[in-house]
């Protein structure tokens, strides 16, 4: 007899993960803003409604492996840059049996996600401008631009944009892109080059007809995700077909 309290094997929650993935992308007038790819929900609950990438976690696969592998199921999709964001599990939060959700968040470059799947059930939507999502992913997606302009200020989670060297002209549209507003080029320069994060290459930006600015790269002994004394967590990547679907 189990004890008080206590449920029974096979009551307890269903687990499922779900990413949520910025890209930078222009505008109607052309100006970089934070774009994030959606999947139609093609069965029930909540049939047709926009949604997350996710699936169900498996009982022999690791949480940030099972991430990667759905977002390139759904969206095709292999970001360098994924960490773990929170994890949702309210009751309530799907009809039926209760869902605990483990959200990751993945930053990816512009070049990366104009390779990503798109199509009928998989399209792209401005993060700030979304639909109403299925479950409780309007909120989770609010949680993601929270954390992600939070942690712009004072790590270098920018690079995650950026390819191996930029200009601090383009770290700055980063800046401004994430944080939507204009930053002074001059306090901002002063900033990131008393910050320690950024090195000058010794090169400049060919093509330029003017003075050609200055490449920079990030310092590569820090790390863009610091988990502490847990370390990185490993991506397993695997080859997978591209297929639609979400979970809460």
């Amino acid at each position: 007899m189990a004890a008080t309290g206590e449920r029974m094997p096979g009551a307890g929650a269903a687990l499922a993960v779900s990413t949520v993935i910025f890209a930078l992308r222009p505008d109607e007038d052309g100006r970089a803003t934070l774009w994030t790819p959606l999947v139609r929900r093609i069965r029930e609950p909540q049939q047709d409604l926009w949604a997350l990438p996710g699936g169900w976690l498996p009982l022999d696969e690791e949480l940030v492996s099972a991430a990667a592998r759905t977002l390139g199921e759904t969206t095709g999709l292999a970001p360098t840059y994924l960490e773990q964001l929170y994890t949702f599990g309210e009751l309530g939060r799907s009809p039926g049996r209760r869902v605990v959700s483990v959200v990751y968040w993945a930053l990816v470059q512009s070049a990366e996600a104009e390779r990503a799947a798109v199509g009928e059930n998989v399209r792209w939507f401005a993060a700030d401008a979304l639909p109403a999502l299925a479950f409780d992913h309007n909120r989770i997606v609010d949680y993601a631009l929270w954390r992600l302009r939070t942690k712009v200020e004072y790590s270098r989670i920018a690079h995650a944009f950026l390819g191996e060297t930029f200009t601090l002209a383009e770290l700055r549209e980063v800046h401004e892109a994430v944080l939507q507003r204009s930053l002074d080029p001059a306090n901002f320069r002063r900033t990131i080059e008393s910050s320690g994060n950024v090195v000058a290459t010794g090169e400049v930006l060919s093509g330029s007809p003017h003075r050609p600015p200055r490449l920079y790269r990030y310092d590569s002994s820090i790390d863009l995700a610091d988990r502490g004394p847990l370390g990185p967590e490993s991506v397993a990547a695997a080859s997978v077909p591209t297929r639609t679907g979400a979970r809460p």
